[in-house]
């Protein structure tokens, strides 16, 4: 799972799970592969199946066993003018990542792919080329928010696991992005509101400047133009003034 949107998809994953195989094992263990200490990796193989693994790391960069286990992965991708609004915003907030003068600077480093977990770009081209890849499904953060409910039974039908149409809809009512900020704090503790902070399409409005839509504009078309993710991903509908 890459990029952001993870958290949320995370909470997705294990209602998914409690509700469809009623496992109620709760994991401690923070998820994602590139976070902890070397003796993670021994415990996460304690943890029962299914065992949810999250990261944003990009697919050359993946566990070789990952794909040696034929594991399901599931993608997340969300337009690149929100995500660069979302990641500047998580700088500011989270006390642990570095922060930006300005959302000019954090722009340029976006579009150089000098930040954190590497360029978007980068990331979308490389996954692109798996996109059809028997294990690999990827959603969009725009799809979940446009339609849950049919978006979470793609998901559970992906996993397969075995769900009735009333638990699809119990999950999606759970999880819609209001009622996952509302229990952030209960959930993630203090850094809750800075995971969830607003979780609507369009945010980039707010920031971008007309020389950056163009910038943002020609590095999608020249990276992403043509392909099934750049399609995936409707920019002209999400991305566009």
């Amino acid at each position: 799972m890459q990029l952001f949107g993870v958290n949320w998809l995370i909470q997705i994953l294990n209602d998914l799970i409690f509700t469809t195989t009623q496992s109620k094992y709760v994991s401690a263990e923070l998820p994602f592969i590139e976070c902890g200490d070397p003796d993670k990796y021994q415990r996460i193989k304690q943890i029962p199946s299914p065992r949810i693994l999250a990261t944003h790391l990009n697919y050359d960069r993946l566990p070789k066993s990952i794909f040696e286990n034929k594991a399901k992965i599931l993608v997340l991708f969300r337009n690149p003018k929100d995500t660069a609004v979302s990641f500047f915003h998580f700088h500011k907030n989270a006390p642990s990542f570095p922060s930006y003068s300005s959302w000019d600077e954090f722009f340029s480093e976006f579009m150089n792919g000098k930040v954190i977990w590497g360029s978007y770009f980068d990331h979308a081209v490389t996954w692109n080329k798996h996109i059809e890849d028997e294990n690999i499904m990827v959603v969009t953060y725009e799809d979940l928010k446009e339609n849950l409910t049919s978006s979470v039974k793609q998901i559970a039908e992906f996993f397969g696991f075995p769900s009735t149409a009333e638990q699809i809809q119990s999950v999606a009512d759970r999880a819609t992005f209001q009622v996952v900020k509302e229990k952030a704090q209960e959930t993630h503790g203090p850094v809750g509101p800075i995971l969830f902070r607003k979780g609507v399409v369009g945010d980039w409005k707010n920031l971008f400047t007309e020389a950056q839509n163009q910038e943002m504009d020609a590095k999608f078309n020249a990276c992403l133009g043509g392909t099934k993710l750049g399609a995936m991903l409707k920019y002209d509908v999400y991305c566009k003034v």
